[in-house]
């Protein structure tokens, strides 16, 4: 079945210095401080993976295909869908990559030319608790698709048998019962949690374009969580070692000057 799907344009594509080591498999996934280009590194405890977000940072998704073929990434944040804003499932619409390609995702999408800047912010105010829809902030999902008839990329016009609005249709009906939000369990915090807000609208273009999906359930499927630095080290995912003890004046105070070291012969 062939689906209309919103296509990261190449010519926007936005690089980086990565400081810390990308996730994933079929696609390098790391989560970007725009203020520094640097990427937030990923902390492995119990089974996933954390980062530490900075309040009031705005934040980028970065994906990079490492495939020689298109890859579909349905992308979520804090249970919610990025393009279309509906409590996130797998059969929703994407992003569509080139061969190689690396894009940034950097807010929520608003048309095919605007996004509204996905920025670190108390879950009070994150976009999913404001829509009714606490129970997974802190959470980043991406669900990776290879392509079921690869084709040649180009960016076609939307065709008369394409929507008109920028909504995907379902993957396919067969899908929709394994279809499921990327959630998590909700836990006590020392503090507010962090979550994503919906912050001020910038300037992202987009096309569409068709897309089959091998399978009806992501070839692999990416789960970053996230949250403040002081909550992270409260909760044990980031451990900040205690130094040792040190003393500047660790014995009595010998006379003289100072000695030579063992072994030295006087050589400058």
């Amino acid at each position: 079945m062939k689906l209309v799907l919103l296509l990261a344009t190449i010519g926007l594509a936005l690089t980086v210095e990565a400081q810390a080591q990308p996730l994933g498999g079929l696609a390098q996934i790391a989560v970007i401080d725009r203020a520094t280009g640097v990427a937030l590194s990923p902390h492995y405890y119990r089974g996933e993976y954390w980062i530490a977000g900075r309040p009031g940072a705005k934040y980028s998704i970065e994906i990079h295909n490492r495939l020689g073929e298109r890859l579909l990434a349905v992308t979520s944040v804090d249970g919610v869908n990025v393009l279309s804003g509906e409590t996130a499932a797998w059969d929703q619409a994407g992003y569509v990559f080139a061969p190689g390609e690396r894009y940034q995702v950097t807010g929520w999408r608003k048309s095919d030319a605007e996004v509204a800047a996905f920025t670190f912010t108390e879950s009070p105010n994150s976009y999913a608790e404001r829509t009714g829809r606490p129970a997974n902030v802190g959470v980043i999902g991406i669900a990776l698709y290879r392509e079921r008839q690869p084709q040649a990329w180009t960016s076609p016009r939307l065709s008369e048998e394409a929507p008109t609005n920028r909504l995907a249709p379902p993957a396919a009906p067969a899908a929709q019962a394994d279809a499921a939000p990327l959630a998590i369990t909700p836990r006590a915090e020392p503090a507010p949690k962090l979550g994503t807000g919906h912050g001020e609208r910038e300037y992202s273009y987009v096309n569409h374009t068709e897309f089959a999906r091998l399978q009806p359930q992501p070839n692999e499927v990416i789960r970053i969580r996230y949250d403040s630095l002081d909550n992270l080290l409260a909760m044990g995912v980031i451990r900040r070692d205690r130094p040792a003890a040190v003393n500047p004046f660790p014995a009595a105070p010998m006379p003289g000057y100072v000695p030579d070291p063992p072994g030295w012969g006087g050589v400058p």
